[in-house]
Parts: structure tokens; sequence; C-alpha cells
């Protein structure tokens, strides 16, 4: 039965090529959209949840609670990795890890940069990362030891063998390869390509008390370990190790979840990757759905030429349950050959797909599990697409259908209809949604940036820039290709650091001293100049000819307005035990978040912890002629390091990523909405068109013109559209509403934008049928008139 349902399906599929085509088209395009997001959807739940202990893994968190709210951050204390080990059983291991650096390594006449970390030896037991050559126990047990990844030990070593070998890290300090790293996957957030031990300098400035927050912390608890009830029995660890902290807390949190869920409120994961995964999660199988609606109504389109197919075979004995399981077959067989089509859409997709996300993900073709689930969508797709034509079809009447009748009478409002309704609905709430993203971008990315990011670059102080900087300022300074110089402690793009609660000023009130917190950022002299920022009153750290400058500070409008002073300059400002005098005062500049207002800022006056050298190339000169002429200058005084930039304006850029790779989706998909359901609109104007043959025959005879029937076949049409804008307008209107919530800096949601989404939907459906109605109203009657 079954061979003799297929033989009829491949008949009418090639019977039936134009259908056949749009239904393949259709559930390809669907499948390929679920395909791409799965596997997706599949890496990003993967992160950093593969490790042989992963349900034992933890992060060590921070928290600090004031008047109910609590705050957390993934910064810890030096003590807390070993007082958690030493007085805690249930710690089977715990390690520190320090900030990323990029480090110079030379081997031979071989010179390259890398990124890395430097950690306690427990962290590589805690992950158990997979040694291609060492040991964990021997790896990062000596102070000079350093472990590579296998693309590292490569590049530097060749086809050497890496081990016992002695490489030099930043010119001045030997490390010996004590182990040989796989490469990370890409579904880790992890991305150091060598370890080190913690070095003597480094705990030394990162402070080894209670107070100070420098290290990323890692535990691995014994097996069996209530999370719950451990997390209560550490919550006053930091209270016991530093009184004076009655608010703060850590508590461990899953690994596993990081990736995923790093938003919190009030101290509670609320959100993060998680939600665009459920996002992306939502779009794919929305586009799905939209190809499976598209397959029902051209196969219920095409009812009424089926119907005498139905009819007779009824009468020669056929029963329901068989028609059904005919129908079924012809669905299933055009998904699998849809599903063959979508693994090759997939494929050149791919490309595509990965140069919208953050990190490329690669299909694993070769993986059984891949082809299972390939074969499970296929077959769900099938019946889910087949199962309401195959019901409707099998029901016909065979007396009605043989006479040509239609089996039911038709209702006000069919389902079909309805179907297009919300296919062309949700069209218009995607479409929105990218106009919405777009407009917001726009409106975030013409924002006052309060300094001109154009001809500025970074340079990493590394080397011998530190001793040496005041001679290679000069020099660039007399030279013609740069117009402004100076060092900071943090890249100017990002508020790196951040205090609160601990400031008082004269004049200032309990409530203002409580609600306190700035931006911090360290400079030397010439901040204000070299970045063209504007100088509201008072001047510019000059900390290289005023030494007393140590204890001067400038500060932003906003800080201005947070602390309520007037005439601020030549006032104190107290943190802690420290008194700072304000010097200047600069308008607001934007280093934070391009979504949110500009915060308080306060720029202290340093020479220590300057990581950053910042150039304002010369604009009457070409970028390359610039980064030339200072590269010679930097090479002189630095001449050990390779010549590293950055470009501040494109710095910048990146803070618009995430939100852009949002635009990005929002537009793909809903460019596949759209694309899908004007197939599915071509499949209801081909049932109207099908059904009224025989009236546009007898109009056409009486003289209608072909514009009279165009109209007449595209009202129909017209009014389902506009009955999907009214239905989708609310809805697009509280989901941009709810997005735009997260932004202080914001766009308001106008009715002209859902307006605009709407038109647009309509301009394309109405394109996409006005070729089929004008070529149903221009058919010569004779033929549809033929049989009466």
């Amino acid at each position: 039965m079954i061979k003799q349902h297929i033989k009829i399906a491949i008949r009418n599929l090639f019977k039936n090529k134009g259908y056949s085509i749009i239904n393949i088209m259709g559930l390809a395009i669907g499948m390929a959209a679920v395909l791409l997001v799965a596997m997706w959807i599949k890496n990003q739940l993967q992160y950093d949840n593969f490790y042989p202990q992963q349900e034992n893994i933890f992060k060590v968190w921070s928290s600090a609670s004031d008047e109910g709210k609590v705050n957390v951050h993934d910064i810890t204390s030096a003590p807390a990795a070993e007082t958690l080990k030493k007085n805690y059983p249930e710690v089977k291991y715990a390690a520190r890890m320090y900030w990323s650096s990029n480090d110079l390594f030379t081997y031979g006449d071989k010179k390259l940069k890398a990124q890395g970390n430097e950690a306690d030896a427990d962290f590589i037991s805690i992950f158990d990362f997979q040694f291609l050559r060492g040991s964990v126990q021997s790896a990062l047990q000596s102070p000079q030891s350093i472990v590579l990844t296998a693309t590292l030990a490569k590049k530097l070593f060749g086809d050497e063998d890496p081990m016992e070998k002695t490489v030099l890290m930043n010119n001045n300090a030997p490390y010996k390869v004590t182990g040989v790293l796989q490469d990370l996957p890409s579904n880790s957030d992890f991305d150091f390509t060598y370890l080190t031990p913690l070095s003597k300098e480094t705990i030394a400035n990162s402070g080894t008390n209670w107070n100070t927050n420098t290290y990323y912390t890692f535990v691995q608890l014994q097996p069996g370990t209530d999370l719950e009830a451990f997390n209560k029995k550490i919550e006053p660890l930091v209270r016991t190790g530093e009184p004076s902290l009655t608010k703060s807390a850590i508590f461990l949190y899953p690994m596993s979840k990081m990736h995923l869920y790093t938003r919190f409120e009030n101290g509670q994961p609320v959100g993060g990757k998680i939600e665009q995964i459920r996002l992306v999660a939502g779009l794919g199988i929305i586009i799905l759905a939209i190809a499976c609606i598209n397959f029902m109504n051209l196969a219920t389109a095409r009812s009424q030429k089926r119907s005498k197919e139905v009819g007779l075979r009824k009468t020669v004995g056929a029963k329901k349950a068989t028609l059904i399981q005919q129908f079924l077959v012809e669905s299933i067989l055009l998904a699998f050959i849809a599903g063959i089509v979508a693994i090759a859409l997939a494929f050149l997709l791919l490309p595509l797909f990965n140069s919208i996300l953050d990190k490329p993900i690669l299909i694993d073709w070769l993986n059984p599990l891949i082809w299972i689930s390939g074969v499970a969508v296929i077959l769900f797709t099938g019946i889910l697409a087949g199962i309401y034509p195959a019901f409707v079809l099998s029901s016909f009447n065979p007396i009605r259908s043989l006479k040509g009748a239609s089996s039911k009478k038709q209702p006000f409002f069919s389902l079909r209809e309805g179907l297009v309704v919300l296919q062309f609905g949700i069209a218009v709430v995607l479409i929105a949604a990218t106009i919405v993203i777009r407009l917001q971008l726009k409106h975030a990315g013409e924002r006052e940036v309060g300094y001109n990011t154009a001809q500025l670059i970074e340079i990493p102080i590394e080397g011998d820039l530190e001793k040496n900087y005041q001679a290679t300022k000069s020099e660039l300074l007399n030279s013609r290709f740069s117009t402004g110089v100076t060092r900071t402690g943090w890249t100017i793009t990002r508020n790196a650091s951040q205090a609160s609660g601990n400031f008082s000023w004269e004049g200032a009130t309990p409530e203002q001293i409580k609600n306190s917190a700035f931006v911090l950022t360290r400079a030397e002299s010439d901040f204000v100049k070299t970045l063209n920022l504007t100088l509201v009153e008072g001047r510019d750290l000059d900390y290289a000819n005023l030494p007393a400058d140590s204890a001067s500070v400038v500060i932003n409008e906003s800080a201005i307005r947070m602390m309520g002073l007037e005439n601020p300059i030549g006032k104190y400002l107290k943190w802690g035990d420290e008194s700072y005098t304000i010097v200047g005062v600069i308008k607001d500049y934007l280093s934070g978040s391009p979504y949110k207002d500009v915060q308080p800022m306060l720029m202290r006056a340093s020479k220590n912890f300057l990581m950053n050298l910042i150039v304002r190339t010369n604009p009457n000169l070409s970028m390359k002629e610039n980064l030339q002429g200072i590269e010679q200058v930097i090479k002189k005084f630095n001449p050990n390091y390779p010549f590293t930039y950055t470009f501040v304006d494109q710095q910048f850029a990146l803070k618009f990523k995430d939100q852009e790779q949002t635009a990005s989706l929002a537009l793909s998909f809903s460019l596949l909405a759209i694309f899908i359901s004007c197939l599915g609109l071509f499949g209801l104007a081909s049932y109207i068109a099908e059904t009224r043959v025989k009236e546009i025959g007898v109009r056409k005879v009486l003289g209608a013109s072909v514009a009279s029937i165009g109209i007449l076949l595209s009202k129909d049409f017209i009014k389902l559209v506009l009955l999907s804008f009214l239905v989708a307008a609310p809805v697009a209107w509280w989901a941009a509403n709810n997005w735009l919530n997260d932004f202080s800096y914001r766009i308001q949601v106008q009715w002209w934008m859902l307006a605009l989404a709407g038109c647009i939907a309509l301009f394309i459906a109405f394109l996409t049928v006005s070729s089929l109605a004008i070529r149903a109203a221009r058919a010569n009657p004779v033929n549809s008139l033929r049989n009466e």
C-alpha cells in the first residue's frame, strides 16, 4: 500500500511542477532556518558545559547588600580561594585567575604576541583541560613554568618538541614549557592561549586583603555537595575575614550557567544570553510554522482540482483512512525533498549566518545525531504541514465532488484566510521590529560623543615605553604626525572602574554621600587636550609639570549635578582617607554604553597603572603616513616590541555590536517571513482565481475590464493584509517598547513606524498577487465557459 502511495505521490509531484516547486521552496527555507538555529542553540547551550566534572565546577561571585538591594559581580578578593580550600572540606580545588594580558613571546628569531592569563595550579585541575604534552600534576608547579595551547606551541616551535624549551616573555622573563593543551573549543568563554602561575608582582599589585576585589575565582566541589546549603555556609566568609565589610558576601554560581545567565537583578539571575537564544529559537520556529501554513494554503487551494479524484476513489471503495494516508505520504515526500534542499541551503548560508554571530559555529556533518534529528524534523514537518489538508481533502462528499460542487458551505472567515492573516501579522511585527531596532541604533549612533573619535589611536604601553614615555611623547609632539599625546589607565571607550559610597564633599547630605558613585579614570597630562574635550571651567591635569596634581581631580558635568556643587573649582572631594582638589570640570563625554545616561566621572592624576598611550594623529596627512611616522618613533624607544595599535573610532563602534547582531537577525528573519508569506498569499490568490474562474469569464463576456477584474480579485487579499496589520500593530508596539525599556537613552515608538511596517507588507503582498490577478483577468473567457 505504501509503495502505491509513493508512486501516486511522485506522479502528482511531476504533474504539478509549479505547485511542487513552491511548496518545496517554502518548506526548505523553513527547515534550513531551523537547522541553522538549532546548531547555534546547541553550540550556545554547551558553552563551558563540557568539562568532565562540570556539575561540580563553580565560579565565585561577590555580593553587596544595601537597604534591601543586592548587587553582584564575578570578581573576588585574593584570600577567597585559599580560605575556601583550607577551611571547607567540601572544596576539592580552588584557584584564582588574573585578568587577561597580551604579551610578547620570543624564541630564537621568532617574536609574536599572544593572549593569556596567570592562574593558580589548581585551575587546570578544576577544568581538566586535555593535555597533549605534559600532565596536570607537573604543569604550573614551578614559578617560571608555562602551559601553551597547541596552536601557540606550533607558532613558536614549529615541528620541534616544545617540552622543557624556554621562551622569553616581554624580553625579560624566561619561562619553561611544562605542558601543551589542546586548543580551546569555540564554545568556551575562556580565550587564553597560554597559562602561567601567578607572579609575585601580580600578587603584590593586586592586593592580598578582603577589601580589594581583583581575581576571578573558581572552585570544584566534592561530588554530592548541596550547593544551596554550602552557599549558606560560606555566606559570612568575607565578613569574618574583614569585619568592616558588614554588607559583603560571596556565593558559588554554576559554571554551566555562566554563559547563559549573567544578568542579575537584586542578587538573582534573571537573564542574559538565554534571552537572545529564546528569541532566535522562537523566530526559527515561527519561520517553520509559516512554511507549514504556506503548505496548507497551497494544498487546500488545489482542493477543487483534487475533489473529483477523491470522489472517484471513494466511489470505488477507498476509505477515509486510506486517503488520509495517501495525502500524508505526499506531504512527507515533499518534506524529504525539501529537507535535502534545506541541508544544501544551510551549507551555503552558514558563512552568512556566522558573519552575524559573535563566534562562528561548525556543523559536524559526520555526527549521526544530526542526521537522526534532521530526519525527525522532516517527518514532523511533513506531518504538521500535511495533516490538515489530508483531513480536508479526505472528507469531501463523493457525490458532490463528482458533480463539481463544494462539499461544504464556505464560512464567512475560513481557516485558510485566518492563517494568511497570521502569516502577515508575524511579518508586520518582524518588519516593525527591524525598523525600531535600526532607528534606535541610528539614534544612539548620532548621539553627541563629546570628543572626536576619528584620528585617535591607542598604543599599549609595554616594554621600554614606560620608562621612555616622556621622550616618546616629546618626539611625537615635535614630529608632524601627531597633534596630541597622553596616557591613560584603560581604554577611553569603556568604563573599566567604578567606586561608590565612600565619597564626601563640602555641603554633601547623608543621602548624597550614600548614593554617590563615580566612574574612575586615570591620566597624567594633556588628557582633555588630546581628546579635544570641552573644558567647562578650570584646567586640565598636568602631573608631568605640576607634582601637586597628584592630589587633583577633574570631574564631569554629571558629577556636578549629582554632587549639587556650585563654583566647584578649588573645592575638596574626599575619597576614604584621601583628599583631592577639583581643578577642572569637563563637558560630559561618552565612555560607557551609548544607550545609557553618562555617569558621574572622576579623573585622577597618576603615573602608575597607565596602560595606554593615546595619540591624536595629524588630520592633514593620510592615516598611512601618520602610522608610518608614529611607528618609527615608537620603535626607536621600544625596539624589541612590534608596533601595535587600535583605532578609537573602531573601538567605539564595538559598543553597537550586540544590537547590530540583533538588527541583522531581525532583518534576516523578516525577509524570510515576508518571502514565505508571499508564497502563502500566492496560494490564496490561486485558490480565489480557481474558484471564481467561471465568474471571471462571465464578467468578461458582459464587458468587464481587466482593471475591474484585477481589483475584484485583489480586494480580498487587501482586506486580509489590512486585518493582519490591525492585529499585529498592538503586538508590535508592545514588543518594541518592552525591548526599548532596557535603554535609558532611547527613541519613542511612533505611530508612523508601525504604519510603515504595514505599508511595506501591503506593498510586497500587492506585488506578489498583482501579476496573478492580471493574468487571471486577461485569460480567455471561452476556456473557462467551455463546459457550460
